[in-house]
């Protein structure tokens, strides 16, 4: 069987099956075997009641001492029992599963693996795992893959069709040049990709996911290599020259702009005269003051008889993208014409945004991913700014100069990564940074806690609300899921409903909702009509809400430190105070190291660099750190080892051979023609 193959040839798998397959991005054999386990579970041999840990998750086995008791009605039911050995009792809580009542039987022995919890009842196994003793003795000491699943697929399903998909393919030719692999300590392709699904042991799964990680940065690195000797020759076909109208705009602006953002302006300003095409990263903190910067540069390209495009990764901040651009325009007299461009709006709508595209009616069109729709055509586009999470892939590129000249681009990113790493993940970028917060901003107060804090904290979003302010909520599930214990924004909302008064409205959000659902709820709460929303981290790059000054992250631990500062970012831009909580699940609270940095400190580029220091090297089982670049296995704050070795091996062999035409390349350049084929250009967003 080949990788290429659809996944419907393996055995079991039906049309239902494929089709839930398909909603994960997997179609071929090759797909499958790139679904990398999301986690593993480790089956230690149990222990003692007396023994186990409270915080941490535990095996015990033993004989039920009582029935199973039922409280609540249906579904949403709630089943105890009490477990018991030699050494001593443990109760163990199941919800929404009803069934086991009368599943279970005083006098049976069962193995049990489940987070061990202290509730007002005491210490309580939540949702642990049922194994009958013998069933368990098979996974002893073992590590099992947990996959992302969907739809109607099964954890069982997925390993199953993983392990037929292993024994069925054919082997791949080893494709990495023997001198990097025995340099750099790697393993064979064929025994990692095997080992990261059903490792023997933790360090064999060490072995094989730095061999798989490295391949994933190593390919990276060179297709991005590559990309920048080609765009280096591109000539500068807009020349945009300083303008009027942005010195009218920063001269009328009620602040002044920072020595940093004045200093970045001019880099920009740089690149747009200049005689080549600019591709420029800016790297600025939350709050540093990048938007106004993105104005100006689009202004000076209208002013210049072009058009400039911004993409922005939600359609709520497109819009309000618009409306403040709308806004400062028409304050300061500026004869710029800005047009908004979305996927919701009607059909009637995009028409005539179409036409005054076309017609060069408008100046600077602002959107989501509409902007490079077929149906729209430009007339002579000169510049591009995306946000980080949309940075463009080799077909978007080439779809914007499909309608005209290549443009100048600009990617602006909020994300704060050490500059050594940066260069690294941005090699085909010039890299600017705004290192200045405004001084006008208040500093967030920010406090690490543990769980036993909800209700004084219930108390303080309370205060906040009825002083007419606005909370965020952030929990890292959409539902529960079982076997994973951490709060989830459906039964959270339920939970602050009943915690807080009626009269404050309390919603969720999360990426599963509709799109028109989701811009309804944000629109909603940027209104003031929700006071409270819950959400996932689909708000991360979100709307500016100045009126929101509480952020709440449950189960923070379970976050990279990153994704957390990005988060905080969404409170604070008022005038004012504001305050980021954290909820520390695994027990350790304010003892938690990472989490102390984010409590001492608001500075995003200082956290990033302390974070890569606290951070070891192959922690497989940590939580990934990076919030933008996703790659599938790797993480480029605790893999940084691995990915600077990646880039001195990418450097070495385009040195050697800039084309990868040698006899001893061939494989590496079919391997990296198939990476830009199936993964480059939707990683390079």
């Amino acid at each position: 069987m080949r990788e290429t193959d659809p996944v419907s040839r393996l055995k079991g798998i039906g049309p239902k099956t494929a089709a839930s397959l398909a909603q994960l991005g997997i179609e071929t054999v090759g797909d499958l075997l790139r679904h990398y386990p999301a986690r593993y579970d480790s089956y230690a041999a149990p222990v003692p009641i007396r023994e186990a840990e409270e915080g941490k998750t535990v095996v015990v086995a033993g004989t039920l001492v009582t029935a199973p008791q039922a409280r609540g009605f249906g579904r949403s039911a709630a089943v105890t029992a009490v477990l018991g050995d030699d050494t001593g009792r443990v109760s163990a809580v199941w919800f929404h599963q009803p069934y086991l009542k009368n599943t279970l039987r005083r006098g049976d022995r069962w193995v049990m693996r489940g987070r061990l919890v202290r509730s007002r009842f005491g210490l309580s196994l939540e949702q642990p795992q049922l194994f009958h003793p013998e069933e368990y003795a098979g996974r002893e000491n073992t590590l099992q893959p947990v996959y992302a699943i969907t739809g109607n697929l099964s954890g069982k399903v997925m390993s199953k069709a993983m392990a037929q998909a292993l024994e069925a393919v054919d082997l791949e030719r080893e494709f990495l040049p023997a001198e990097i692999r025995r340099r750099y300590g790697l393993a064979e392709w064929n025994y990692a990709i095997r080992t990261i699904h059903f490792p023997p042991d933790r360090q064999e799964l060490l072995f094989a996911r730095e061999r798989l990680v490295f391949d994933e940065f190593f390919l990276f690195i060179l297709a991005i290599r590559m990309l920048r000797e080609r765009k280096e020759e591109q000539e500068n076909p807009f020349s945009i020259q300083k303008t009027t109208w942005s010195d009218t705009i920063v001269q009328g602006l009620p602040y002044r702009l920072t020595e940093a953002q004045q200093r970045v302006l001019g880099e920009i300003r740089g690149d747009l005269q200049g005689g080549t095409l600019m591709n420029r990263l800016v790297q600025g903190d939350v709050g540093s003051g990048k938007t106004i910067l993105a104005l100006l540069a689009l202004t000076d390209a209208a002013e210049n008889g072009y058009q400039g495009a911004l993409m922005a990764p939600t359609e709520v901040l497109a819009r309000q993208h618009w409306e403040s651009f709308s806004e400062i325009y028409q304050t300061y007299g500026i004869p710029c014409r800005p047009i908004l461009l979305t996927g919701s709006m009607t059909a009637a709508e995009k028409r005539r945004a179409y036409e005054a595209i076309e017609s060069h009616q408008a100046d600077v069109i602002i959107g989501t991913h509409a902007l490079i729709q077929e149906k729209v055509v430009y007339d002579r586009l000169a510049l591009v700014i995306t946000d980080e999470q949309h940075r463009f892939g080799v077909r978007q590129r080439e779809s914007f100069s499909g309608k005209g000249e290549s443009p100048h681009v600009l990617v602006m990113s909020a994300t704060p990564i050490p500059r050594t790493l940066a260069i690294i993940l941005y090699g085909d970028l010039d890299i600017s940074v705004v290192d200045q917060l405004p001084a006008n901003r208040l500093p967030i107060k920010n406090c690490v806690v543990d769980g036993s804090y909800r209700p004084k904290i219930y108390r303080f979003l309370q205060k906040e609300v009825e002083a007419g302010r606005q909370v965020y909520v952030i929990c890292p599930m959409v539902e529960e899921s079982e076997g994973l214990d951490a709060e989830n924004v459906v039964d959270y909302t339920e939970k602050l409903r009943e915690a807080l008064p009626a009269s404050i409205r309390v919603e969720y959000l999360h990426g599963k909702m509709k799109a028109r659902e989701k811009n309804q709820r944000m629109e909603e709460f940027q209104r003031g009509e929700i006071q409270v929303l819950v959400s996932t981290t689909v708000i991360e790059v979100g709307v500016n809400v100045p009126n929101a000054t509480v952020m709440l992250v449950e189960n923070a631990e379970r976050f990279g430190l990153a994704q957390l500062h990005q988060l905080r970012g969404r409170v604070g831009r008022g005038k004012y105070q504001s305050y980021c909580i954290f909820v520390d699940g695994s027990g350790e609270g304010t003892e938690n190291a990472r989490l102390k940095i984010l409590q001492e400190s608001n500075d995003g580029f200082r956290i990033a660099s302390e974070d890569l220091k606290l951070r070891g090297p192959g922690d497989v089982f940590g939580v990934r750190q990076s919030g933008n670049l996703e790659f599938a296995l790797g993480d480029i704050f605790t893999d940084s080892r691995i990915l600077q070795g990646a880039s001195e091996a990418a450097e070495e062999v385009l040195q050697e051979d800039p084309a990868l035409d040698a006899p001893e390349h061939r494989g590496l350049a079919d391997r990296l023609a198939r990476y830009r084929r199936e993964s480059f250009d939707r990683l390079y967003l």
